[in-house]
């Protein structure tokens, strides 16, 4: 239904368009009832009200800025090339049956309000303040989510990464700096001044000496009654910490003190707080499976007992794996005898991570469902994994994708726009 609605709703574009045309001989006055086309671009139009409505909301953000915006002329010739690069990405999605549907677009204009600091019943009250509607926002968000669809599943196909890329950006200036880990201090500096004598440098090192102790072991300090002050220096990235802190941290688990460090200025002393990109470890699970899926012959209870007997063929010292290869039907692991190797929390189905993870070592849990069908699971291996050096490599792949993603979209743009029938009529 829906495409059939398109369908005819380009027709009956089209048909305007043609309309249009037929009448142009016509006097201003007999034809200001109609919208002017002022584009055909392959099955579709392009009218004025369109092209001036983009316009008119462009130059009031300008003027909300206070910049000076360029020429109408000019603006409105730009407008319409975008609109004309609109319109074709637009059928391609019409032809893909590509749409945003009601849940996500909730969701999309949620976040958007959320950026604002507003519910979403703000953000309504705020766009008709403004004189905006709504519901055209609304449809302006899900136009918008349906064009970064279409590009990105056009140009990502585009786009290759390479290891040898990977590395060379790591070991880069600016790969060092964003893969550089992160930490969160505490601070706390005793002072000493230039001229300070021996035995007060030596008082100084010893309060800071006490401070740390007392840190140590757990209790806490406040500004007032040890006469001290307490800075948050906030996250820092481990190559913008001072020659001072940054070996120091290298070495630091979250939560740890360090002894007083000595400087010109006098005795320093961080906590921990917090780090990112510092010895990432992540619990790793790996699992077997055997996959039933109730169908036109064997229905949803027969599957559920099924299941039920070959958990129980297992515990009884039946091979799970010679089960999983005769009975399950996950294509992906029926023949690895249901193993699914290392997973990492997240990568699997909710409702199969948390069986999983409720499941001793070397324990089969009872029949789970999931979207897929019903599982018996069994865990065979835990462990805790450092992903720091993956997660520097996948930082890496991303920036670099996104740094041919702008180029390879403008190449592809300008490709579509080539390939396709525009007419433009002023």
């Amino acid at each position: 239904m829906a495409t059939y609605l398109m369908t005819n709703m380009r027709l009956l574009k089209t048909f305007i368009a043609v309309l249009l045309i037929a009448l142009a001989p016509l006097t201003q006055a007999e034809t200001e009832w109609l919208d002017k086309v002022v584009a055909i671009v392959d099955d579709d139009i392009i009218l004025a009200s369109e092209l001036d409505e983009r316009v008119q909301g462009i130059q009031a953000n300008i003027a909300r800025t206070g910049k000076q915006g360029p020429p109408e002329d000019e603006l409105s010739k730009e407008v319409l090339d975008l609109l004309v690069l609109e319109n074709i990405q637009m059928q391609m999605a019409n032809r893909y049956g590509l749409r945003i549907d009601d849940e996500e677009l909730n969701a999309a204009v949620a976040r958007i309000a959320a950026n604002n600091n507003m519910s979403i019943s703000q953000f309504q009250q705020a766009l008709v303040s403004s004189g905006a509607s709504y519901l055209a926002v609304r449809e302006q968000i899900s136009r918008e989510m349906v064009l970064q669809r279409v590009q990105m599943g056009n140009v990502n196909q585009r786009i290759q990464v390479t290891e040898q890329e990977i590395r060379n950006y790591l070991q880069s200036s600016e790969g060092k700096e964003v893969t550089s880990p992160e930490f969160h201090f505490s601070h706390i500096l005793i002072p000493v001044s230039s001229d300070a004598t021996d035995a007060e440098s030596k008082q100084a090192k010893a309060k800071a000496a006490a401070i740390s102790d007392k840190l140590r072991t757990g209790k806490s300090v406040d500004n007032a009654s040890d006469n001290i002050s307490i800075s948050d220096l906030g996250w820092r990235k481990g190559i913008e910490l001072p020659a001072l802190f940054k070996d120091v941290a290298a070495n630091m688990n979250d939560g740890d003190v360090s002894e007083p460090l000595q400087s010109a200025s006098g005795f320093h002393i961080i906590k921990l707080l917090e780090s990112r990109g510092v010895k990432q470890l992540v619990k790793q699970t790996r699992a077997s499976h055997i996959l039933l899926k109730p169908s036109a012959i064997r229905d949803e209870s027969q599957t559920i007992a099924l299941a039920k007997q070959l958990r129980q063929r297992a515990l009884k010292g039946e091979d799970f794996r010679e089960l999983a290869k005769e009975f399950s039907e996950d294509i992906g692991s029926a023949q690895e005898g249901g193993d699914l190797g290392w997973t990492t929390p997240g990568q699997l189905v909710p409702e199969f991570q948390e069986a999983m993870d409720e499941t001793a070592l070397g324990e089969i849990h009872k029949p789970t469902a999931s979207q897929f069908g019903w599982h018996v699971i069994k865990v065979i291996e835990r462990r805790s994994k450092d992903v720091t050096e993956d997660m520097r490599k996948q930082i890496a792949r991303s920036a670099l994708h996104e740094r041919k993603y702008a180029d390879e979209l403008d190449i592809w743009l300008r490709k579509i726009r080539s390939e396709a029938f525009v007419d433009i009529k002023i």
